[in-house]
């Protein structure tokens, strides 16, 4: 079949926009971001041109991890609204054209979830089962080896009922388990209830979790652990992620999808390429998008980038659609690990690359991470680990929107503070200068959706120069040369192999726009460049 003749499926032409809901906007004064404040800025996000906004969780949870641990799968936590609120933004969000994303935490769920109360309050409990109980070994240690992501074990010993529980995150988010039919039921249920009020698709947190080696087996130790690392990762987590069987699971869930009308799912998962490709499925029964997250951990370097892509593109199974990632709540922003300057360029390699973008609230106004005193910290991972800096709160500060007090996110203190240079970096004081990261963002989308090339095209590898790295977005007749210059250094680029000429369309130095292209051209340091060929 000819790409000309295949439809392509909303998500497959759309931008992903994620909010984090607690830094987004507060409509009430308490100093946290709502449902209700959401719908205030989405016309906002539809100026922008953002065709589908994702929402980390909402659900009621006793906040441990910040609502992933969830104490009920289909309510709102009242800090976010309620379920009348969330049935306004969905309607809202309807009504301007895009599509809603929820946050699905399939794999634990809060100490404090009915399911697991009643599983912890005997032996011969009917939801014991639901939850992974064994028993400490003959000498009163733990069952095995694994280690919680948070540190320390992830066993944690339950004194009424004299058993271990497994938790490979915080102790207060026990791991179901899922070998339980009745935990699969239960969990596709939460699907549906979401589903049939119009939702158009899950991410899944840490879906590479959900099934664990079932002889308990211990994880291997990890010979490149260095002692500046994270605990958990002193052993390989052979046995505890990853297993065959998760698949099993995915395409139970995909079918849930697939019941209903162009639907979606999208997984969390930090794996190698050979293994990420698994959680397509088998005849696309998986995960539409496995999170592609090779950028957030690549070298700045165009050798490196350019090679991780071809690898990518090569290694999708057929049908399988590609999607990237630059930032998200767990990692570093995007300006912080690679500058200003460059946090341009990256933005123009995000939405030029073939497939699917996400792109993390505040990275279109250049948002930095935020110094959080110590005292000040709220996440779990930086309190359980203060020497090694593993907060993960200075990229999930609130959003910058004016120079009025608190960045306009909220009349009261906010959870988290905001930078000293707000009052100078939000996004009142971008939307009307040309020459801003939040234009440079809206003229990128803008051609992104106008040109077939640019968001469905096929990808052609131009061989990297130094630190240039190039390629192009080619649909029919139509083609897009992509040149960005990842170094603060100027250079010359004339591509090997390949006679093209063109115009500008969109530079990160504006004034470049609409100069004419002949086979080679002069970039600045940190400069990148979208070029319109002509016709071959």
């Amino acid at each position: 079949m000819k790409e000309a003749q295949q439809k392509h499926l909303w998500w497959q032409e759309s931008v992903i926009y994620q909010i984090y809901p607690r830094s987004f906007q507060d409509s009430n004064g308490d100093g946290v971001g709502d449902l209700r404040g959401i719908i205030s800025r989405l016309n906002y996000l539809q100026w922008l041109g953002i065709d589908a906004i994702w929402i980390s969780p909402i659900y009621p949870s006793p906040m441990a991890d910040f609502g992933y641990d969830i104490s009920d799968y289909t309510g709102v936590h009242p800090l976010f609204g309620t379920l009348d609120d969330f049935d306004e933004l969905l309607q809202e969000v309807h009504a301007r054209g895009m599509k809603l994303i929820l946050d699905l935490v399939p794999n634990h769920t809060s100490d404090q979830h009915p399911w697991f109360l009643e599983s912890r309050s005997s032996r011969d409990n009917p939801k014991r089962d639901w939850y992974l109980w064994y028993d400490a070994k003959e000498d009163g240690s733990v069952p095995n080896n694994w280690l919680s992501v948070f540190g320390g074990s992830a066993w944690e010993w339950d004194e009424k009922t004299q058993q271990y529980y497994y938790h490979a995150f915080l102790k207060e988010q026990p791991d179901l388990n899922w070998r339980n039919p009745e935990v699969q039921q239960a969990m596709l249920d939460v699907m549906r209830f979401w589903l049939d009020k119009g939702v158009d698709g899950f991410r899944v947190d840490v879906m590479w979790h959900m099934i664990k080696d079932k002889q308990l087996r211990d994880n291997p130790p990890n010979p490149n652990y260095t002692p500046n690392m994270a605990t958990y990762e002193q052993l390989v987590p052979a046995y505890s992620t990853d297993q065959p069987e998760v698949h099993q699971i995915v395409r139970m869930m995909r079918q849930v999808l697939d019941s209903y009308h162009e639907r979606m799912m999208i997984g969390e998962i930090y794996l190698p390429i050979d293994k990420l490709m698994t959680y397509y499925g088998t005849d696309n029964s998986g995960a539409h998008l496995p999170f592609n997250f090779l950028l957030l951990s690549l070298p700045w370097d165009a050798a490196q980038i350019a090679s991780t892509i071809g690898q990518y593109e090569g290694a999708l199974p057929t049908g399988g659609w590609p999607n990237w990632v630059l930032g998200n709540h767990d990692q570093p922003r995007i300006t912080s690990r690679v500058g200003k300057s460059q946090a341009r360029v990256a933005a123009m390699l995000l939405l030029t690359l073939r497939g699917t973008p996400t792109i993390y609230y505040g990275d279109e106004i250049g948002m930095r991470d935020v110094a959080i005193p110590p005292e000040e910290v709220q996440d779990p991972q930086g309190l359980n680990m203060p020497d090694l800096y593993l907060s993960r709160d200075p990229s999930r500060t609130p959003m910058q929107w004016n120079d009025q007090a608190n960045g306009g996110f909220s009349e009261s203190k906010p959870w988290l503070r905001l930078p000293d240079n707000y009052r100078r970096l939000n996004v009142q004081a971008q939307e009307q200068d040309p020459y801003s990261m939040l234009s440079l963002y809206r003229k990128l989308l803008k051609l992104r959706h106008e040109e077939p090339a640019l968001n469905i095209g096929t990808y052609v590898p131009v061989p990297p120069e130094g630190q240039v790295l190039s390629f192009i977005r080619q649909h029919e007749s139509q083609r897009f040369l992509i040149v960005l210059n990842l170094s603060h250094r100027p250079v010359f680029f004339k591509p090997r192999n390949l006679s093209c000429r063109g115009r500008i369309a969109i530079a990160t130095y504006p004034e470049r726009e609409g100069e004419a292209f002949n086979n080679s051209t002069s970039l600045a340091g940190d400069e990148g460049l979208v070029i319109r060929l002509e016709e071959a």
